[in-house]
């Protein structure tokens, strides 16, 4: 018999992203849309995301404590998209000129994808890269979360 205390369900709860400038990071969220909470946590901020938390962190701190050498190490060298999947291809459009007006930087103007949907990219001011994406293959369920089909 398992006992549910003791084992671990694989499940993604909080996302933290390396930042040079925290506070110039906290705002670029904030004016993104999503709700900043603990504004008492010195060092580091935090925002609702949907059923998880982000998290916005210093570089040289977040190297240190993933244990990778130099300050200035950008701790898991990229090769990950962050995702805000919307309900229609205008949703999309929305997001992406509320990135922009936020600071962000467009990467890819939102257009039609080859696997059917719609999409974009734009990056923060850290260079963390996100997907803004309409794809009629993943309902939304209320809160936004995507429906994956079997």
């Amino acid at each position: 018999m398992t006992n549910s205390n003791t084992t671990a369900h694989a499940h993604v709860s909080l996302i933290t992203l390396g930042t040079a400038d925290l506070a110039r990071a906290a705002t670029f969220y904030e004016r993104l849309g999503f709700k900043r909470k603990m504004r008492a946590a010195k060092g580091v901020a935090f925002f609702e995301a949907g059923g998880i938390a982000l998290s916005l962190y210093g570089l040289s701190d977040l190297a240190r404590d993933a244990g990778l050498p130099g300050a200035d190490q950008r701790p898991g060298a990229g090769g990950i998209t962050l995702a805000w999947n919307c309900a229609s291809e205008a949703m999309v459009d929305a997001a992406m000129a509320q990135a922009k007006a936020a600071g962000g930087r467009i990467l890819v103007a939102a257009q039609k994808a080859s696997w059917g949907g719609y999409h974009g990219h734009f990056a923060d001011p850290d260079g963390h890269v996100w997907e803004v994406a309409f794809n009629p293959q993943f309902p939304l369920t209320p809160d936004g979360r995507p429906t994956l089909p079997d």
